[in-house]
């Protein structure tokens, strides 16, 4: 799954900062060491000594800071050979005092750090188990996927995928829940454990949204919401059927998918639309189901409207498929990497949505193989 992938791939740099600011404490003490002994007395840089320990106490364990605010009173100690009047013994008392309130903050910063990376590791179990890592291949299909949190520390949201090989050939969901925090994520996971049930049981596509459009029903009883009206969620399940060369799609309210090749895309806007999850009881049941050509070679790139609604600086929205048409026959795996980093780019780091993308590519017009197979 991509988004432990991400997270890790941008740790060499944050590693590299985090790294030198742990050496600021020690930077501050030989900084005020040094403007003691080459000043007048008068100005008395020795008394900025307990700003030293303070400082540890924010990034060392607790001995560490101990030991420099030792070292901070060591060196109060040596200033007052050279300097009588000085106020060794307040700043002495100071640099003790300091040292101790440190200690016990470095301690308590320590507790709450490893609570938090514990709260983190379930999350990141939760996330493992909400969006599994998908094979790379099904059959003659590529798949490829792009999960990025609006939030960086963030591990889950309201966004959704599968791909599943089936009897009836691949089929894939990709969804959002409106809405952020727990409630967002449990609706997510309620309408993917649905669906990797339903895909292999149901015919086809409308009987699939009718299973997912009921587990959303139930799960908005069993957990309500504030405004139930305002629980729903935006839908695309797609299906590559066994041999031929097309695509099937039904799309609830989901932003369009782009198919690309040779520099010209499609943009796949269902012929009638269908309603989101949980809303079908406000604005009717009828689903629909397209039909378009999906021949090898071609890449389809599913999206949330995280993709599609990143704002840049002027409000600008990013140009999804004026970018599809600039890739050239790029890996999935590339073409995602390559919007992860332009959408960046473009938002200038500030992501106000989750993002969640798929990008396939058909390398055959064989069969896809038998259920489930992956590499």
């Amino acid at each position: 799954m991509v988004t432990s992938e991400r997270l890790w791939r941008r740790r060499p740099a944050y590693r590299g900062r985090w790294e030198a600011a742990r050496l600021s404490p020690l930077v501050l003490t030989v900084v005020i060491a040094a403007l003691a002994f080459s000043t007048p007395r008068e100005i008395a840089f020795s008394r900025l000594l307990p700003a030293a320990p303070a400082l540890a106490a924010a990034m060392w364990p607790v001995v560490p800071t101990v030991l420099l605010g030792a070292f901070c009173l060591l060196l109060m100690i040596v200033l007052s050979f050279f300097y009588a009047d000085l106020g060794t013994p307040y700043t002495s008392a100071a640099i003790i005092a300091v040292t101790l309130a440190a200690a016990y903050g470095s301690h308590v910063r320590l507790q709450r750090e490893e609570a938090l990376f514990q709260i983190r590791l379930v999350a990141d179990a939760a996330q493992t188990v909400l969006l599994r890592p998908l094979p790379r291949r099904i059959g003659g299909v590529e798949i490829e996927s792009l999960y990025l949190a609006a939030q960086e520390q963030a591990r889950i949201g309201g966004d959704f995928y599968e791909a599943i090989g089936t009897p009836h050939g691949v089929r894939l969901l990709i969804g959002d829940v409106r809405g952020k925090g727990l409630s967002a994520v449990g609706a997510a996971a309620a309408v993917i454990s649905c669906f990797r049930e339903a895909a292999y049981d149901e015919p086809d596509l409308q009987g699939i949204i009718h299973r997912l459009e009921t587990s959303v029903i139930r799960h908005s009883a069993a957990f309500p919401v504030q405004d139930q009206s305002e629980h729903f969620a935006t839908a695309l399940l797609a299906e590559i059927p066994h041999g031929g060369d097309r695509l099937l799609l039904l799309n609830c309210g989901h932003p369009p998918p782009l198919i690309a090749r040779d520099g010209k895309v499609r943009v796949l806007e269902p012929t009638i639309p269908s309603p989101p999850l949980n809303l079908a009881s406000l604005i009717g049941d009828r689903y629909w189901v397209d039909m378009v050509a999906f021949a090898p070679g071609e890449e389809l790139l599913l999206y949330t409207d995280g993709v599609s609604e990143a704002r840049d600086h002027t409000g600008r929205f990013f140009p999804l498929p004026d970018w599809m048409r600039r890739r050239d026959r790029e890996h999935p795996r590339e073409l995602l990497d390559q919007l992860h980093r332009d959408l960046l780019r473009h938002s200038e780091g500030r992501l106000e949505d989750d993002i969640a993308a798929l990008a396939l590519r058909r390398t055959t017009a064989q069969s896809l193989g038998a259920v489930g197979a992956g590499d």
